[in-house]
């Protein structure tokens, strides 16, 4: 039986004087709350990524790493869970990513590594939905208006002010019934693409397929590396514990619920999507499926209405994305700023919080602007940002935690996981990053086009 921890490192953090824990993370929500708040984090508008992950793998690679990547993080994120459950009944109950492993490792500096990590993620995840929202809003406009002169940074400051709008939401669980909307966006969504997909390979304009891959064998590496990466940071989220934190406690059982119902949407979706996009596009997959759907030459490969309405569904979801993303970012803004013991609408919370959030979005949407980058982020914040937090640290803090034997399979079992995506994360970061600046060159500043 583990040892539970015997002292607080972190006196100053008490819940009950926490503004961070009182306001973005309260505790009130049930277990499908957080099923809501998970399928947002995970199964996001990065399934339209897939295809182009595949391409740099092919079939069996392709299918192969996204089981197991699948798998791993379901098996991550249960031990977390358990680590989670195991310090609440042990009288500790951390809502936090970054205390819970400074807490269980002992270490000081873990903490402010956890908060540099999610940063990274949470950052560069907004930039990526307003990014993304922004194109959405460009595909529509160009399709109404083909000769229209708004530019893309123009439609991402649109999305950008209704991010801030909708930023003003004080709490991680005020946006259930948002995320629930989210849920049925992403099954809405990907279902009209998989169909559209099927159309336009069934299509007597249907596209010569080609799955073969990079002729060079380092090209080859370093773009299955990539893909790896991009399929690492769809699987991830890098935010469970303070999901975890958001439902009323005792929370033991019910994240493992909420898990079961995340990874069904996930495995209807995330297969289905992949499968449908290569499956007709090949190697000339797009790092956003409907704009291979929608070719600048050419005819639409799928009816106009379909197409439209999965791109106002994807722009939908990516609202709810920027907004679970923005959580931790905001606690820990008003951890500091706000004041706990005043109302959460009282004047001196509430300007320093519209304030600082409306901040935080405008550098989201600034750089989303000027970096069009939706691809090369996906693998750069997989690397970078979610296979450390995913798929290493949850087994070393349930090693830490329980301690099991080193003749117990469960051991070796998550020493092997923290050794191989130690090194997966090694070689995807390198990769990721050196596509980011080949692709530097075919861009200019607040571009009109995303490059992939």
């Amino acid at each position: 039986m583990a040892e539970p921890p015997e002292r607080d490192p972190f006196p100053e953090f008490r819940l009950d004087f926490d503004a961070g824990a009182t306001s973005v993370l309260e505790s009130k929500g049930k277990w499908w709350h957080a099923g809501f708040h998970l399928t947002t984090a995970i199964v996001g508008p990065t399934i339209l990524t897939l295809p182009y992950a595949f391409r740099g793998l092919g079939w069996g690679l392709g299918f192969l790493c996204l089981t197991v990547l699948g798998c791993v993080t379901f098996y991550s994120y249960y031990l977390m869970s358990k680590v989670l459950e195991h310090c609440e009944k042990a009288g500790r109950r951390h809502i936090r990513f970054r205390e819970l492993a400074a807490d269980v490792l002992g270490s000081g500096w873990m903490f402010y590594f956890v908060i540099f990590i999610q940063t990274a993620i949470n950052t560069g995840v907004g930039i990526g939905a307003i990014l993304l929202a922004g194109e959405c809003l460009k595909i529509m406009y160009e399709n109404l208006s083909p000769n229209g002169s708004l530019k893309l940074y123009e439609f991402i400051a649109m999305v950008t002010v209704v991010m801030i709008v909708l930023s003003q939401l004080p709490s991680f669980h005020s946006l259930r019934h948002i995320n629930f909307a989210s849920l049925l966006l992403c099954l809405g969504y990907t279902f009209l693409m998989v169909g559209a997909c099927i159309n336009a390979g069934l299509s007597k304009n249907a596209p010569p397929r080609d799955y073969s891959l990079e002729p060079s064998g380092s090209s080859r590496v370093f773009s299955a590396f990539t893909s790896i990466s991009i399929i690492a940071a769809i699987f991830g989220n890098g935010i469970l514990p303070e999901i975890q934190a958001t439902l009323a406690p005792p929370a033991t059982g019910k994240m493992v619920k909420g898990l079961l119902m995340c990874y069904t949407v996930a495995f209807l979706t995330f297969y289905s999507a992949a499968v449908s996009g290569y499956w007709v596009f090949g190697n000339k997959s797009n790092s956003n499926i409907l704009k291979s759907l929608m070719p600048d030459e050419g005819p639409s490969l799928a009816p106009t209405i379909v197409l439209g309405l999965a791109v106002v569904f994807v722009l939908l979801q990516l609202l709810a994305i920027g907004l679970v993303y923005s959580q931790v970012a905001y606690e820990i803004m008003e951890k500091q700023s706000a004041d706990v013991k005043q109302g959460m609408f009282s004047k001196r919370n509430l300007i320093p919080r519209l304030i600082l959030r409306s901040l935080y979005v405008i550098f989201c949407g600034f750089m989303a602007a000027m970096l069009p980058f939706f691809g090369d982020i996906s693998g750069v914040v997989g690397a970078i940002g979610f296979i450390p937090l995913d798929f290493i640290l949850p087994m070393l803090l349930y090693n830490m935690t329980y301690k099991p034997s080193r003749s117990t399979l469960t051991y070796w079992i998550n020493l092997s996981i923290i050794i191989v995506f130690t090194g997966v994360g090694i070689m995807g970061s390198f990769s990721s990053i050196r596509k980011l600046v080949l692709d530097a060159n075919k861009f200019k500043l607040f571009s009109s086009d995303v490059v992939d």
